[in-house]
């Protein structure tokens, strides 16, 4: 039997473009790998440790003045504004490492605006923290495309190793987000303030960009700057664009509407290139093909919207209303925001499983259509929210709370449906659309991403800024909402589960 590094050596010669990282391998994998696992540990680290505290941190610091509704409700719009911004600054940071920087300083650079900028989250005043908040998603772009990317620069095309590969480095992403609640949040956050649970956030940036540099020397020249473009010039000329963008990113933060509005001249931008792209390419395959992803953009939209509220008025109903189990870890009790990292545990533990699944229904010849996989997902987020609206309305306590069992429930038919959507739909972009454009179609994937977290945002400043009068009408506030998304989120799936076979037809025997 050939050995993975017989294997990279065939696929390299087959194509002689490829370059091999430095020879030496860890576990049958490159060990540059292992240097990006462990700085994606580190920046998934920083980003859910502080993302967990976020909207309740701004609700209580700067809008503490308000009625505890209002305050909310303000904190989810800049939540929601916040994580939609995230996701619109990759393509910036994708061409800023194709062009400019390469991947290895696009990645450092990016790790230290985001450092700098949780570091800023620290500061008493509303002003400095949204500073704070815009360099992290400037940072965030050069940092969060470019490291995914170099993964994939690791092996050749045709190398088997590389589906593994992205699994071990998605794990990283995982365990970095499993435990960055726990310590930042509930351990440091709720006993010593949440603005030290932000410096340790940032401090978990700083180790993660000391990992990447101690052992930099395994990535070789994968990554390096575009010939012609190294030196400190280059470095420059993106720290001053990259200080410029933090001003309209500061202002879109505060300035929901607008933000709102960009997103939708840009979505609308998006369907027509595509819609023009496919016909100008001369193939009415590739027209419908992009006619079917642009559906499915739809349906992507729709899920994150409803899954997103995990940070936003999930983490409020969690602290107000749920009642936390009475167990101590030596000496630690756990508290509400412990719950951000049960997605990533059910994570860890069901992605084999369902990665596996696919596999047997595929042999069996019962594998579900891309379209139907979407329309499951869309079923486990709907379900999700039915599940707490029955706890909310039949099960809450003298004191108003609801078991943490149902919240934990809620996130494990969450994840079910997140692993029946997310996974499929970015290999799905990469199938749907011309080879020439699949980054760009990646951009739309994330764009629509954007699109749905400022929904989101805008979704828990309904749920979680209901009125608070006597008789606990929040907790009707909540109910009311998720009731509306579970009946929103099922009507929609069983659309696209009967629209399944049309679009499987647009599709052109993409699978």
């Amino acid at each position: 039997m050939s050995s993975p590094s017989n294997k990279a050596a065939a696929n390299t010669a087959a194509d002689p473009t490829f370059l091999p990282p430095p020879p030496g391998e860890f576990l049958g994998h490159p060990r540059a790998l292992w240097n990006l696992f462990g700085t994606e540990f580190w920046e998934r680290f920083m980003y859910y440790g502080m993302r967990a505290m976020l909207a309740v941190h701004v609700a209580s610091a700067f809008f503490a003045h308000l009625s505890g509704a209002a305050a909310r409700e303000q904190a989810s719009l800049t939540y929601g504004g916040f994580t939609s911004l995230v996701y619109m600054t990759g393509i910036a940071g994708g061409f800023v490492a194709d062009r400019i920087l390469g991947y290895q300083r696009s990645i450092m650079l990016g790790g230290a605006m985001m450092a700098a900028g949780s570091f800023m989250l620290m500061a008493p005043d509303l002003t400095t923290f949204m500073v704070g908040l815009a360099v992290i998603v400037v940072g965030n772009g050069l940092f969060k495309p470019n490291i995914s990317t170099m993964v994939g620069k690791l092996y050749a095309p045709g190398d088997a190793r590389r589906d593994s590969g992205f699994t071990i480095f998605y794990m990283g992403i995982n365990a970095g987000a499993l435990i960055a609640p726990v310590i930042c949040a509930s351990l440091i956050g709720s006993k010593f303030g949440y603005r030290w649970g932000f410096f340790a956030a940032a401090m978990g940036m700083i180790v993660g960009l000391a990992v990447f540099q101690v052992v930099k020397g395994w990535l070789g020249h994968v990554g390096t700057a575009p010939e012609g473009k190294k030196g400190f010039a280059p470095i420059l000329q993106v720290l001053i664009g990259s200080a410029l963008l933090v001003v309209p990113v500061f202002f879109l933060l505060s300035k929901s509407d607008v933000l709102g509005g960009l997103l939708i001249a840009m979505m609308l931008a998006l369907v027509a290139y595509f819609i023009y792209s496919g016909v100008t390419s001369g193939s009415k395959a590739q027209l419908h093909r992009y006619i079917a992803m642009l559906i499915l953009f739809v349906a992507n939209i729709l899920f994150w919207s409803l899954f997103e509220q995990a940070g936003s008025s999930l983490n409020f109903l969690a602290q107000d209303f749920v009642r936390m189990p009475d167990v101590s870890i030596f000496g630690w009790t756990p508290t509400f925001e412990v719950f951000q990292s049960v997605n990533p545990v059910f994570i860890i533990l069901l992605a084999p499983i369902f990665a596996t699944l696919w596999v047997k229904l595929d042999k069996a010849d019962w594998n579900p259509s891309i379209p139907r996989k979407f329309s499951y997902g869309l079923v486990g987020a709907a379900l999700g929210f039915y599940i707490l609206v029955f706890a909310l309305n039949h099960t809450a306590g003298a004191d108003g709370k609801i078991s943490w069992i149902w919240l934990t429930l809620t996130y494990l038919i969450h994840t079910m449906g997140e692993l029946c959507l997310s996974p499929i739909g970015l290999a799905m972009v990469t199938k749907l659309a011309k080879p020439s454009e699949t980054g760009l179609a990646m951009g739309g994937w994330f764009l629509s991403i954007a699109m749905a977290n400022f929904v989101a945002g805008r979704i828990a400043a309904i749920a979680s800024g209901g009125s608070e009068g006597e008789g606990g009408s929040s907790l009707v506030q909540y109910a009311a909402t998720f009731n509306q998304l579970f009946w929103l989120g099922i009507v929609i799936a069983v659309l696209f589960f009967l629209a399944a076979p049309l679009i499987n037809k647009l599709m052109h025997g993409v699978k």
